[in-house]
């Protein structure tokens, strides 16, 4: 695993040690392949307008955007345009600015090949095993089902990471696209100190005078170039749904509450991504952190620093990133309050949601803390590493809830702890607060006999990591672009996940055909589509995922 700045894995980001530590899983392998500019064909001279949007342009790999022609590829599960830009490349001038659209180009654009990763360090993920020093980072990838079929909806998948890692291709969405009918697009947005860098000096930059949140702008720039582009891939620009899991999750639930995001979206999927409950930094907090990496970067004085940072090579900011907290900053026209005030005062998005989380997602973390550096927690270590987590009076308070005879380890209680208190409560506490605003659809992913996802597999280890975090990402899509070793059990429970999340892209309502209606927190508060294999029962409405979690516990506490 990573720590979060100059290399952090794929956890995501939450407030402070955590959220170094959240970040840690890895990303996805990316091909940094330049589309070569061809002439434009005879054919697209003559077909402009028609292939332009609707059903005329729905099998074609030659696509005109509002910045120029590309050509996709045809493949066994439909279309995909990949490495498209969306915006400018943020070099130069253009370091730590609000995106800007793309530069308009001649020709063809090849859109076969993924663009590159954004500035990050290397991972234990497959495809992550060098550091990327690339600052031309800021495209995207379409995936559209086979047929001629037009107004189709939109799903935008923001990848995970902690905010400091990963690609749109950590995802390959292609037979999601196909069974849900749905265009898929993935993106890539600016990470770590490159994405998310507060000072003084920027501030005058920004349009809304708060600097530090170049990263989630360019989500809404790929989100503006969707509504702009989609309809010419079959798409519906008015039937957009933003979903991601982790720091993608995270990023949902900060759109739902960024006035500036309105309109671009109609409904949203967040998973394991209410950690923290969705806080952004502070400006003051935020202000200090870049003088403290300024300073840490080699450009201490105020007056020159900006300056000198933007003299720095991509290299040179990353290996300076670490030990800090990156993430979105509140105070400005983008996030005027925190999230949760957003959702509680009723000044968020009223659109439909679903959100959820994983039974077991502290494994991955407490595996990564103990068992993962070869030492595994102790019974007789155990209340001190809680104490050390939690401070003395909660620490016992703890102790008390999370007892070893109910655990198979103490590291598996130690993650049970970290788990319920970053994710499974938070992720309640966000169904509670939206359901004053709209509809919300509340899941937990509950297969505890899932394969661990293929940065874990790849580790050989026989630690159990039940439902851990991003485990669910592969029973929706193919993970780093891999097959997972289902056995029939979970293919089946992959299957129904597929319908469930296709149904409420299409609909803003999830259903699945051989599967319970999933409850609205409106009307049926407290209860969650537990999402389980045939042998441990089948998916089913849970009444007790609160009690499960020691919600009761968890809520009387500070969010981390």
């Amino acid at each position: 695993m990573r720590d979060n700045g100059s290399g952090s894995g794929r956890g995501r980001g939450g407030a402070g040690g955590r959220v170094r530590r959240l970040a840690s899983v890895g990303a996805v392998l990316v091909a940094a392949t330049a589309a070569a500019l061809v002439p434009l064909p005879a054919e697209a001279q003559r077909g402009a307008e028609t292939r332009q949007g609707g059903p005329a342009a729905a099998d074609s790999t030659l696509v005109r955007t509002d910045a120029g022609w590309i050509r996709g590829e045809v493949t066994a599960e439909g279309r995909q345009f990949l490495g498209v830009p969306y915006a400018r490349r943020p070099v130069g001038s253009l370091r730590w600015r609000e995106p800007r659209p793309a530069k308009a180009w001649h020709g063809v654009r090849g859109a076969t090949a993924f663009g590159n990763r954004c500035v990050q360090s290397a991972s234990w993920d497959p495809g992550y095993e060098n550091p990327t020093h690339t600052e031309d980072c800021l495209d995207l990838n379409v995936y559209t089902p086979k047929g001629r079929a037009a107004h189709r909806p939109v799903m935008v998948w923001l990848h995970g990471g902690g905010l400091t890692a990963g690609a749109g291709r950590d995802i390959v969405p292609d037979a999601f696209a196909r069974r849900t009918g749905a265009v898929v697009v993935t993106v890539n947005y600016r990470l770590g100190a490159m994405g998310f860098l507060a000072a003084a000096g920027l501030d005058g930059e920004a349009s809304d005078g708060v600097s530090g949140n170049y990263g989630l702008l360019d989500q809404q720039a790929a989100l503006r170039w969707v509504r702009a582009n989609i309809g010419r891939f079959g798409g519906d620009a008015g039937r957009v749904t933003i979903a991601g899991e982790s720091a993608g999750g995270r990023s949902v639930c900060t759109l739902l509450a960024s006035p500036t995001a309105r309109g671009l979206y109609r409904a949203g999927i967040v998973e394991s991504g209410a950690y923290g409950d969705c806080a952004g930094r502070e400006r003051r907090r935020a202000a200090g952190d870049g003088r403290a990496f300024a300073k840490k970067a080699g450009c201490p004085d105020p007056k020159t620093a900006l300056a000198c940072l933007r003299g720095k090579s991509a290299k040179e900011i990353l290996a300076a990133q670490g030990g800090f907290d990156w993430g979105p900053v509140v105070g400005g026209a983008f996030l005027p309050v925190q999230p949760a005030q957003a959702y509680e005062k009723g000044s968020a998005a009223g659109v439909p949601v679903l959100n959820g989380a994983n039974s077991d997602e502290g494994r991955l973390f407490a595996f990564g803390r103990f068992d993962g550096k070869g030492e595994p927690l102790t019974a007789e270590r155990y209340p001190a590493a809680l104490t050390e987590e939690y401070g003395p009076g909660l620490g016992r308070r703890v102790l008390r809830t999370y007892p070893l005879t109910e655990h198979a380890s103490p590291t598996h209680a130690y993650g049970a702890a970290v788990g319920d208190r970053m994710f499974a409560c938070t992720a309640l506490r966000m169904d509670r607060a939206l359901a004053g605003r709209g509809p919300v659809y509340a899941y937990e992913f509950a297969d505890r006999t899932s394969p661990p996802f293929a940065s874990l597999r790849k580790l050989e280890t026989d630690f159990d990591f039940g439902a851990t975090h991003v485990n669910e990402v592969q029973y929706l899509f193919k993970h780093f672009g891999l097959d997972s070793p289902f056995n029939a059990e979970q293919r089946a429970l992959a299957r129904q996940m597929v319908q469930y999340w296709g149904s409420f892209v299409r609909t803003g309502v999830p259903r699945a055909e051989d599967g319970p209606a999933a409850p609205d927190q409106r009307t049926r508060p407290g209860r969650v589509l537990s999402l389980r294999t045939a042998s441990a029962g089948g998916t089913a409405i849970s009444t007790t995922v609160h009690d499960e979690h020691r919600c009761g516990l968890w809520d009387a506490v500070p969010a981390e």
